[in-house]
């Protein structure tokens, strides 16, 4: 491979070097929100029932502030709880209607975090793959000019050069499959949270309308 860039020409080279950023991106954030997500399941899981089992309004706040590391719950509250301004549309309408739109753009918020990078690894897996193929063309063709321009055409001087080029190939998709993988992997994980943060929500609501009424 340093011997193919070595040899090769600035688009080579800025190919590699998309690669290579590529990659420590898609690393960076695959190991990021791995923790990430662990956390805040494992965050919900703890939370969510330490919050019902508390006496008072007060004490559950109190209960979240302590579980919920990374305030997955904790904006779904303060949105539940929050007092809507007289005189606008929102305070004109039915309570249920206001902690529905309050508790809507809460979770949307949260999701949003959760999902955060979700993007960078649907785009690198799927544009690295071609970025590489890209690189092993480039450099096939950049090899077969020089091979000509020295006069001399035989198996031996074309499969080596042919042969390095093809790493770009097999790079792109080491790239691109992590990438993939992840993407998936988290998918799932965002779309557990999302299920559990929903329910928060929904019985949060709930228990207010039932208070109020």
């Amino acid at each position: 491979m340093m011997q193919f860039l070595a040899q090769g020409d600035a688009i080579t080279r800025t190919v590699a070097a998309m690669l290579l950023l590529m990659s420590v991106s898609a690393w960076v954030v695959i190991l990021w929100k791995a923790w990430l997500l662990r956390r805040v399941r494992h965050d919900i899981e703890r939370a969510v029932p330490a919050f019902w089992a508390a006496v008072s309004m007060d004490a559950g706040r109190d209960q979240l502030a302590a579980f919920d590391r990374e305030r997955a719950l904790q904006p779904l509250l303060a949105a539940a709880m929050a007092m809507p301004q007289l005189g606008t549309l929102e305070g004109k309408g039915h309570l249920d209607s206001q902690l529905t739109r309050r508790l809507r753009d809460a979770l949307h918020g949260v999701l949003a975090q959760l999902q955060f990078g979700q993007v960078m690894l649907a785009s690198i897996g799927s544009t690295a793959p071609f970025i590489g193929l890209f690189g092993t063309v480039w450099g096939i063709y950049h090899a077969l000019i020089s091979i000509s321009a020295a006069g001399s055409i035989s198996i031996e001087r074309v499969s080596g050069p042919v042969g390095e080029a093809l790493v770009m190939t097999a790079a792109g998709l080491a790239v691109a499959i992590p990438a993939v993988l992840a993407y998936n992997i988290f998918g799932k994980m965002v779309g557990a949270c999302e299920a559990e943060l929903e329910g928060f929500a929904h019985d949060l609501r709930e228990m207010l309308i039932d208070t109020a009424a």
